[in-house]
């Protein structure tokens, strides 16, 4: 038997994926550039099987496995069914994913889960040494199209390929290039009301979909330039540009979808006034309540620090920019 484990970081996008021209294959609209995170991350263990059937775990936190949603399930098995197609195997697997932060809340646990599945997996199958273009093309086929930048670390751009094609994600800086860091506050946990897919569903029904997406080949390039020059003030106002786009598509969207809770208005309203006081923080949000707030290390622990005392935050989260994904020795089973 095989046994391979990967641990993969989630991302968080400065100019987001979201809506499709093929969402079943997770075929973009337009191009998206994420920073690799550090510290979030999903570990998945996959062992090859003797057996005819996959075998899919959730590790807890203190020990013990339990079964998870048969919607978890499909899509695990989905991807499982892609890389033995991609592999020309039939070998069957046992496979335990674990999350060190919250699943489901618009923090890219999908992006951080598939992309650990797809590389465990590809290791398992004795594929490990794959170009990392090609494991890019297959995390994305796993729906999750965010993945496809979580098998990247630093700083990572998906184009958006053309007609029936994809193009893979590509690094355009590595992790030592610019120390940005990550503080998200956590408002609200548990699964958001509207899935991430669903959401990509709905996008083009809003009318500023369209807006939007003449809009972005000028962020685009601003956002390249901010990386390269390692310019916060220049990042700093297309996230919030980016981040309310999203969500007033969302908002326009038939039927709407409404991801923010008071707790996201009380941190973005917070983040505004730590700017009016001197420190460059900027915010930005996924498909969901949480708030990331970017800055430098300097202004991180005093952006914690404001964010821990407020009422609406459950928990802050510092992260910063990371170099990928790792392969484990230490296996989950």
């Amino acid at each position: 038997m095989t046994k391979t484990t990967v641990s993969a970081p989630a991302n968080i996008a400065f100019v987001k994926y979201w809506g499709a021209r093929d969402l079943d294959r997770a075929l973009p609209l337009n191009a998206s550039i994420s920073m690799t995170l550090d510290r979030c991350v999903t570990q998945c263990t996959i062992e090859t099987l003797a057996g005819d059937q996959d075998e899919i775990w959730l590790a807890e936190p203190h020990g013990g496995f339990s079964a998870p949603g048969p919607e978890f399930q499909r899509r695990v098995r989905q991807q499982l069914d892609r890389m033995r197609q991609w592999a020309a195997s039939e070998q069957r697997f046992r496979v335990a994913t674990r999350n060190n932060f919250p699943i489901a809340g618009g923090l890219a646990s999908s992006a951080s889960g598939f992309a650990a599945l797809t590389l465990a997996a590809a290791g398992a199958l004795g594929r490990g040494d794959t170009p990392i273009a090609e494991l890019s093309s297959l995390a994305r086929r796993s729906g999750s199209g965010s993945a496809s930048r979580s098998v990247l670390g630093g700083f990572v751009e998906w184009p958006a390929g053309e007609g029936d094609r994809a193009s893979p994600a590509m690094q355009i800086a590595d992790a030592d290039h610019w120390d940005l860091r990550d503080v998200i506050a956590v408002v609200e946990i548990g699964p958001k009301a509207v899935p991430s897919l669903e959401g990509h569903r709905r996008a083009p029904t809003s009318p500023y979909f369209a807006r939007r997406l003449e809009l972005l080949p000028e962020r685009l390039a601003k956002v390249r330039r901010a990386i390269a020059e390692r310019s916060l003030d220049l990042l700093g106002p297309v996230l919030e540009e980016e981040a309310v786009d999203l969500h007033l598509i969302a908002m326009s969207s038939r039927p709407p979808i409404f991801y923010w809770a008071p707790g996201t208005v009380a941190v973005l309203r917070t983040v505004r006034e730590l700017r009016q006081e001197g420190l460059a923080a900027w915010a930005t949000m996924d498909a969901g309540a949480n708030v990331h707030v970017i800055c430098d290390a300097a202004a991180e622990e005093d952006v914690a620090e404001r964010l821990e005392s407020m009422e609406a935050v459950g928990f802050v989260i510092q992260d910063s920019v990371g170099s990928g994904p790792q392969t484990d020795d230490e296996h989950l089973f």
